[in-house]
C-alpha cells in the first residue's frame, strides 16, 4: 500500500514538472504566436480609416480588392518568379546536398562549413556584393571580356535575371541542408542490394536514393519556395523595383498606403498558401512512410 502511496506521489511529481516545463512554451507560443496570428486574420476584415488608423466594421472588400488585376497580377509575378527560383534551387541544391552526404567524415565537416559561412555575414551586405558582380563595369563582365567572350557588358543588374540570382544564392543553403539531412540518413546498402540485382546507377537511384531522399527535397522545396514570395528586398536591390512581389506590396500598403486591412487579408493569403504546401508536404512524407511500411 505503501508503495503505491509512493509511486502516485512520483508519478504526480514528475506530472508538476513535465507541466512546469511546459507551460512556459505554450504561454509563449500563445502571447507571440497564435494573438499576432488571430489580430492579422480579424485585422483583415476591418476597414481602414479614413485618413489614417482602422475602423473595426466588418467587410469582406479586403479580399476582393485582391481580386482586381493589379494585385492579382502581383501574386501571379511572385508565383512565377517562386517557381523559377525553386527549380535552379532544385537542381543546383540536390546533387549538392546527395554527393555531400557521400563524402568521407573529414569532406562533409569541411563542406558544412563552407556551406555556413555566408550566414555570417548580413544578407544586405551579401547582396551588395552581387550588385559589385553583376554591374556594367563589374567583376562578371570584366572576366568575360577578358576571355573575349563578349564585346558589349551584359545588363544583367536592376533585370530578372538578378532577382532569380539573388534568390538562389540566399535561399540555397536551406535546400541543401534539407537534402543532405534527408541523404545521410539514407541506407547506402539498399542502393547497394539494388546494383546486385541487376538494376543500373540510374535505376537504383531513381528507384531507392531518390525515393527515399523525396521528403527531404520537399522540406527544402517548402523552405525555398514559401520566402521567395515574400522576399522583397532582393527585388529592390537587384531588380529596381521592375518585380513587385506580395511582400512589397505587404510593406507598401503599410507604409505609404497606410491601409493595414488589406495588407493583412495579403498576409493571411500568403499564410494559407504556406498551410497548404506544408499539408502536402505531410500528405506526401506520410504516403511515403506507409509504402515503406507495406
Amino acid at each position: 500500500m505503501r508503495g503505491k502511496i509512493s509511486r502516485s506521489k512520483s508519478s504526480a511529481k514528475h506530472t508538476h514538472a513535465t507541466i512546469g516545463m511546459i507551460l512556459p512554451l505554450y504561454i509563449f507560443t500563445l502571447i507571440f504566436v497564435a494573438c499576432p496570428l488571430l489580430y492579422m486574420v480579424a485585422l483583415s476584415f476591418a476597414t481602414p480609416g479614413e485618413v489614417h488608423g482602422v475602423q473595426w466594421i466588418f467587410t469582406l472588400d479586403n479580399y476582393r480588392k485582391i481580386l482586381e488585376p493589379v494585385y492579382l497580377n502581383t501574386f501571379v509575378q511572385s508565383f512565377q518568379l517562386a517557381i523559377t527560383s525553386t527549380l535552379f534551387i532544385t537542381l543546383i541544391g540536390y546533387p549538392f546536398g546527395y554527393f555531400m552526404a557521400k563524402l568521407p567524415a573529414g569532406g562533409k565537416k569541411k563542406a558544412m562549413l563552407l556551406l555556413m559561412l555566408p550566414f555570417w555575414v548580413n544578407s544586405l551586405i551579401r547582396l551588395y556584393g552581387w550588385i559589385i558582380i553583376l554591374q556594367k563595369k563589374g567583376l562578371l563582365n570584366f572576366v568575360l571580356k577578358k576571355l573575349d567572350l563578349i564585346q558589349k557588358p551584359l545588363k544583367i543588374m536592376y533585370s530578372y535575371p538578378a532577382i532569380v540570382i539573388g534568390m538562389i544564392y540566399v535561399l540555397l543553403p536551406f535546400m541543401i541542408l534539407s537534402v543532405y539531412s534527408s541523404a545521410e540518413k539514407l541506407d547506402w546498402s539498399l542502393v547497394e542490394a539494388a546494383r546486385d540485382l541487376g538494376a543500373s546507377k540510374a535505376k537504383a537511384f531513381w528507384t531507392v536514393s531518390f525515393r527515399l531522399t523525396l521528403p527531404g527535397l520537399l522540406s527544402g522545396v517548402i523552405l525555398t519556395f514559401i520566402p521567395s514570395m515574400g522576399l522583397f528586398f532582393i527585388a529592390d536591390i537587384l531588380g529596381g523595383n521592375k518585380v513587385v512581389l506580395v511582400g512589397s506590396l505587404i510593406q507598401d500598403q503599410m507604409t505609404r498606403g497606410n491601409n493595414w486591412p488589406f495588407a493583412a487579408a495579403l498576409a493571411v493569403i500568403m499564410m494559407i498558401l504556406t498551410t497548404l504546401m506544408i499539408l502536402l508536404y505531410r500528405k506526401v512524407t506520410n504516403a511515403k512512410e506507409v509504402e515503406g511500411l507495406g
